[in-house]
């Protein structure tokens, strides 16, 4: 397998966080929702709202790590004709708008399909800066890495409370860039409280690597982004945003976005601006 890869987009993100001695807000939307033109202003509005870190989602006809909310968009996505090409095609013009790390959130099959090193090589020439593959395994992923470091694009993998240490370990070490880790088993999904395994999750990650650590899953109210960024690195939000995205774009637009945004982030407006 290649060396390690140099210095990334991520990797300075979560440096200059470290700098300022603040915690990061990873904000997840899935591209192509509600259409491709529409991406764009959204993927701004993001960021405005106060994302250190996009992860962009590859809409996939059969999502099985992710719950109704995403279900959703990635169907209106599907509808709407989008695919990994297109998404890859699109991404320079979004990029025009938006300077934040934005990592691509995806199945393996969409990869394979593509070709690992003809993705790896367009995804760095769209602006990407990494891929998260929700179905990789670290038993079949030594091509797909491979293909990555040439292009000094990060890979980031999962860990989950039911991880043993030593697999934990194993899987933190395939990652760069960050860990995210998964703070509850089970679908993406709002959630009323942060699941009491996200702490010793987080301690054993910790003890595995030297990367900094994100939580997600069921975040979807600031004191559940305070009290992952109490104990992490940055806490990702998803099924929220993208609920919001359902809800409140048609209507309101960008800025509907940018303050759901930045509510999640400070706690500053209301949740129904």
């Amino acid at each position: 397998m290649a060396a390690t890869i140099s210095k990334t987009r991520i990797d300075a993100c979560f440096q200059g966080l470290r700098a300022r001695g603040v915690k990061g807000l990873v904000v997840y939307l899935t591209a192509g929702d509600p259409s491709l033109e529409a991406t764009g202003p959204i993927l701004a509005s993001v960021e405005r709202g106060g994302a250190d870190l996009i992860e962009l989602g590859v809409p996939f006809s059969d999502p099985l790590a992710d719950g109704p909310v995403i279900q959703r968009a990635s169907e209106r996505a599907l509808r709407a004709g989008t695919c990994l090409r297109k998404i890859l095609e699109w991404l320079p013009r979004w990029r025009e708008q938006v300077k934040a790390p934005i990592l691509l959130f995806t199945y393996y099959n969409p990869l394979l399909r593509y070709g690992l090193r003809a993705f790896s090589a367009d995804a760095r020439r769209a602006g990407a800066d990494g891929a998260l593959v929700v179905d990789l395994t670290p038993e079949e992923a030594e091509v797909y890495v491979s293909a990555m470091r040439e292009e000094n694009l990060d890979t980031v993998f999962l860990g989950a409370p039911t991880t043993p240490d030593d697999r934990l370990a194993r899987v933190a070490a395939l990652s760069t860039g960050f860990f995210y880790l998964i703070s509850r088993t089970g679908v993406t999904g709002e959630r009323a409280e942060i699941a009491a395994s996200a702490g010793p999750l987080v301690a054993r990650a910790r003890k595995a690597t030297a990367l900094p650590l994100a939580v997600g899953f069921g975040i979807s109210r600031p004191e559940h982004v305070q009290q992952v960024q109490s104990l992490a690195d940055a806490a990702v939000v998803g099924s929220a945003v993208v609920h919001a995205i359902e809800e409140r774009y048609g209507a309101a637009g960008p800025a509907a976005i940018e303050a759901f945004i930045r509510w999640l982030k400070t706690g500053e407006g209301a949740k129904s601006e």
